[in-house]
């Protein structure tokens, strides 16, 4: 069997850099994109089925029954994250980056929840159906930017 140019002998399952600019195959944006997404629902299913959980069977507030299922989902996807979608080493400068980063979606994703969840109620719709629309409104708004900075900034290769 012949050796394809991109891998390496030595490391098998390792992608030698691309002659486009070095970057790695399992690195590039459309790989860690998918990773992301494929992440990102994974954490959602955490997420959304505790905030339901607590709500519906458990008789929560709205507010911190998606406070909590957020932070379930988040650390889900950040344990994930960092060893799957961009293959990073641990480290306590990353660990605090993303706390900070965790924090501002964690304000901007309740927030945003929470303001969809009032709007919608008086529309006489099913408690399941309001909170799947502002879970879904919400967690996109949040996905978005956690990928953007997490890509950018936290896991970013230098």
């Amino acid at each position: 069997m012949t050796e394809t140019p991109e891998r390496s002998a030595a490391e098998p399952g390792r992608v030698e850099p691309d002659s486009a600019g070095g970057v790695e195959r399992h690195h590039r944006l459309s790989t860690q994109l998918v990773r992301f997404v494929i992440t990102g629902c994974l954490s959602a299913v955490v997420d959304f089925g505790l905030l339901n959980l607590l709500m519906l069977v458990f008789g929560w507030d709205h507010t911190w029954a998606k406070a909590l299922s957020f932070v379930a989902g988040t650390t889900t996807a950040y344990m994930i994250n960092r060893r799957w979608t961009f293959r990073a080493e641990a480290s306590t400068k990353r660990f605090v980056a993303i706390i900070v980063l965790y924090a501002i979606t964690f304000a901007l994703q309740v927030g945003i929840y929470s303001l969809l969840f009032r709007l919608m109620q008086p529309t006489g719709w099913p408690v399941v159906v309001v909170n799947a629309i502002a879970f879904v409104i919400a967690q996109g708004i949040a996905t978005t930017v956690n990928f953007v900075v997490q890509r950018t900034v936290v896991f970013r290769r230098r």
